[in-house]
């Protein structure tokens, strides 16, 4: 454990006055609605979009960095715009298949002790930087008419979760959501059908039907593009 980490930890239990504790929560409560009101003036104007998610570590010469690109290309072929969390790896690579194919490229920015700073294929009007997780998610979700969810770490499995879990409970309204690469998810669906589903009962078997396994970028954007077609739904720029 590092030095920063035990000072966080040390602070956390550090005693504290009433009025210190009202003073901090109050100005924390500002800085979360000036994130929402900035996030929320910006992303109203931006159109339809497809937001894709996935390591921030993945190289720009490993296959998944070159699907990501080619599925964002696609979708502005589609008449999608393009949002991801605005870093390096698989997030670059779906502002880079953006930009490619001339369509909008978002990027909602947050700064973290290692490996986040912004790509250079967002668009300039379309950078946003967070300092609140939590906040960011509500914009991915908010302003997003499908997830595209590539391979990676904590904080992917944390996005297609709170979509799945938001979906499921019938907080938001369904969309499409595309896992691509099934070598990559195959174990993690499999614990899903049969330790979840099958032993535990903790979900239903047409929770299932909320994602897809794809592939290709063809197949990723076929099923977004399906899934509105038959509600007779079409990109409007």
């Amino acid at each position: 454990m590092n030095k920063k980490t035990e000072k966080k930890i040390q602070k956390a239990f550090k005693k504290k006055s009433w009025n210190e504790i009202k003073i901090a929560d109050s100005w924390q409560i500002f800085k979360v609605m000036s994130e929402f009101v900035e996030g929320f003036e910006k992303m109203a104007k931006i159109g339809p979009c497809v937001s894709i998610f996935g390591s921030a570590r993945t190289p720009a010469d490993k296959e998944y960095y070159i699907l990501a690109e080619e599925i964002a290309y696609q979708l502005t072929q589609k008449g999608y715009g393009v949002i991801t969390g605005g870093g390096p790896g698989i997030m670059e690579a779906g502002n880079k298949g953006a930009q490619r194919g001339n369509g909008k490229s978002v990027g909602l920015n947050i700064e973290l002790p290692f490996e986040q700073s912004a790509n250079p294929y967002i668009d300039a009007d379309k950078l946003i930087d967070f300092d609140y997780f939590f906040v960011r998610k509500v914009m991915f979700i908010k302003y997003a008419q499908g997830f595209v969810v590539m391979p990676g770490g904590v904080g992917t499995l944390d996005e297609l979760f709170e979509a799945l879990t938001l979906i499921q409970t019938q907080k938001i309204g369904r969309f499409p959501i595309v896992l691509v690469g099934s070598d990559f998810w195959s174990g993690l669906i499999d614990w899903i059908k049969k330790v979840m589903l099958e032993r535990e009962k903790n979900i239903s078997p047409e929770d299932l039907d909320l994602f897809a396994v794809v592939d290709t970028a063809e197949d990723a954007v076929a099923h977004i593009d399906d899934f509105y077609s038959k509600y007779l739904l079409k990109p409007n720029f």
